[in-house]
């Protein structure tokens, strides 16, 4: 009875659009060729320093194997049957992910990130007072983080995964404060009643194994979901740079000022995080500026700061942190949940459904991409374990007045690539060609280099949000002395750093490509050069379409159109407009 009920609640939760995406693909007998990752087997003699606990990922290779295309997948499991498989996976590698954590690497990456998750949990702080009402601001933004970021270190199934506030839920805070003003029902009161019922399905996607439904996902639904949000940085940070010269309230020479200042942050950090593909300075010296190149970068950003506003005597906007440690609004922390009638506590089951949805889609398409078989990880993933986690920090959170935190795309995909091992390739091998989409050896001018892993631990992920939970608790003067501009920069580097590396943004430079140099990629090769710019386009459609409806007042329904993607590229082979062979070149992960 209790697995009935299960799978009764996690159905209804999971939307319209989603039920159809599954009932289709089984009711057809439609299967993907599976790309993946979840039960990715591990190929434990690709690296060396995997032997100290060779037993423990021979364990998890052997209860991750990989299903035939022929299996079917089922989307709602006994209770507690995925976790398990979780739990026996990722306990027996806990001690190595600590261990493997005391790195040089690990602590660039700390550096890193830790600016890179302070910047936006501290201006989405900044917008949420405005979104809603001053009901909830920075003090709450980064107090959630700093909580969420720790607890999801410590007990998650993927741990290179950095949990923060992202933009689709900011949208819908804005939406959800905006039908309760106008109703008279207290915000926080509905915040947290909607919050409770959202990990109320939380907790039963985690027990019941809902979270298999992504193995209808494919790299489409993952690049589009990655260049938006990637677009939304680079956006944001452009358009802050444009205000400052537009608006007639700031002075030209500080408008210019946060301009070259923030440039400085980019171009340094997007400079030397490339100086490892080149043949300056010893290897070892180019590997540690590109390591610590964001760090260097948004130093650098801060000195120039320093030295205009010394010499032409003017100040630059600062980061907004809160003189004293208390919430926004002066309420106290814990939100008073009985102060509204049974009627409204039920009403809130309604956008809570909304909300589920948004956060089931957002962390389980970010832990794909980083479980992408590209990056060579070797420990195994815990989807169900994650989205425990994440279910435990969403009633926090909600109890506490502070917005939900759920796997932040950019962010994940910054720190993983800070974690990544390279080794110098001596000679090209031996082929007909291969091109830099078919092989993991990149075409550069300077010394050839292959990525050959991730430094896979917890250390780096708890470091970065103690670190911003005590920076809040005892360094705010100091954190008041960062510009503005600086973490503009910063943003910058993260939008175009995470772009660039994705297919689709590479497919999509084929539009301005004249057709006779275009290269001869694999896509190019297998599908032809028309074949492959309409697969782009019907994503680059896509996309511009989910970019559109997040600035209209339909923005609360962004969470149906990004579970739309699977039903769409089911429908391409489906209806043969893209035949198996072409989709497994454009829509495949390459090894």
């Amino acid at each position: 009875k209790a697995y009935l009920l299960g799978k009764m609640h996690c159905t209804f939760f999971l939307t319209l659009s989603l039920a159809l995406c599954a009932l289709y693909c089984r009711v057809e007998g439609y299967h993907f060729q599976k790309h993946s990752v979840i039960r990715q087997p591990i190929n434990i003699q690709n690296s060396l320093r995997n032997v100290r606990h060779s037993v423990a990922l021979q364990q998890v290779a052997a209860s991750s194997s990989v299903p035939q295309v022929s299996d079917k997948i089922q989307i709602v499991e006994p209770f507690g049957k995925g976790l398990k498989e979780d739990l026996n996976r990722k306990l027996p590698l806990y001690f190595s992910d600590i261990k493997d954590g005391f790195r040089v690497k690990t602590l660039s990456s700390t550096f890193f990130l830790f600016f890179a998750c302070l910047a936006p949990a501290v201006a989405f702080g900044g917008l949420l007072a405005l979104a809603t009402g001053g009901m909830m601001g920075t003090v709450e933004a980064v107090g959630a983080t700093a909580i969420g970021g720790v607890l999801y270190a410590l007990f998650s199934g993927q741990p290179l995964t950095i949990i923060g506030t992202t933009g689709p839920l900011l949208a819908f805070l804005k939406v959800l404060y905006e039908a309760c003003k106008s109703r008279g029902i207290p915000f926080l009161t509905m915040y947290a009643w909607v919050g409770i019922w959202s990990s109320f399905f939380l907790y039963l996607s985690a027990f019941f194994s809902t979270s298999n439904l992504v193995e209808y996902f494919t790299k489409f639904t993952d690049d589009i979901f990655s260049t938006l949000i990637s677009v939304i940085f680079i956006y944001e940070a452009v358009k802050e740079l444009y205000l400052n010269f537009s608006n007639p309230a700031i002075a030209g020479i500080q408008a210019t000022s946060s301009l070259i200042v923030a440039l400085t942050t980019f171009f340094v950090a997007n400079t030397l995080s490339k100086l490892r593909k080149t043949p300056f300075f010893p290897r070892k010296v180019r590997d540690t500026l590109s390591d610590f190149a964001p760090t260097i970068g948004v130093l650098s950003g801060i000195n120039v700061a320093r030295a205009a506003m010394a010499k032409y005597q003017f100040n630059l906007p600062m980061l907004a942190v809160p003189e004293v440690l208390a919430t926004t609004s002066g309420r106290p922390w814990l939100v008073d949940l009985f102060c509204v009638s049974n009627q409204v506590k039920l009403l809130a089951l309604l956008p809570a459904l909304m909300a589920t949805v948004l956060l089931f889609m957002d962390q389980n398409i970010t832990v794909r991409l980083i479980m992408s078989k590209q990056n060579k990880l070797k420990k195994g993933s815990g989807i169900h374990l994650d989205m425990l986690v994440v279910a435990v920090v969403t009633t926090i959170t909600s109890l506490l007045g502070m917005p939900w935190m759920v796997a932040a795309t950019v962010r994940s995909l910054a720190h993983l690539r800070s974690l990544k091992e390279y080794r110098t390739v001596e000679e090209k091998p031996e082929g007909d060609g291969v091109t830099p989409v078919e092989s993991n050896v990149e075409e550069q001018k300077g010394p050839q280099l292959e990525m050959t892993g991730v430094v896979e631990q917890r250390v780096s992920g708890l470091m970065i949000h103690t670190l911003i939970g005590a920076a809040v608790l005892y360094c705010r003067p100091l954190l008041r002395m960062i510009p503005v501009s600086v973490l503009t920069g910063l943003f910058l580097y993260l939008g175009v750093s995470s772009i660039g590396t994705t297919d689709f943004f590479q497919r999509s430079l084929l539009f301005l490509a004249n057709p006779a140099d275009a290269p001869r990629s694999l896509w190019i090769k297998v599908a032809g050069l028309k074949r492959t710019k309409l697969f782009t386009a019907v994503q680059l459609l896509l996309l511009g379409s989910m970019w559109w409806i997040k600035g209209t007042a339909l923005g609360v329904f962004f969470p149906v159109l990004i579970g739309l993607l699977a039903p769409v590229r089911i429908a391409l082979e489906k209806f043969n407009l893209f035949t198996k062979k072409e989709l497994d070149v454009l829509d495949g992960e390459i090894e």
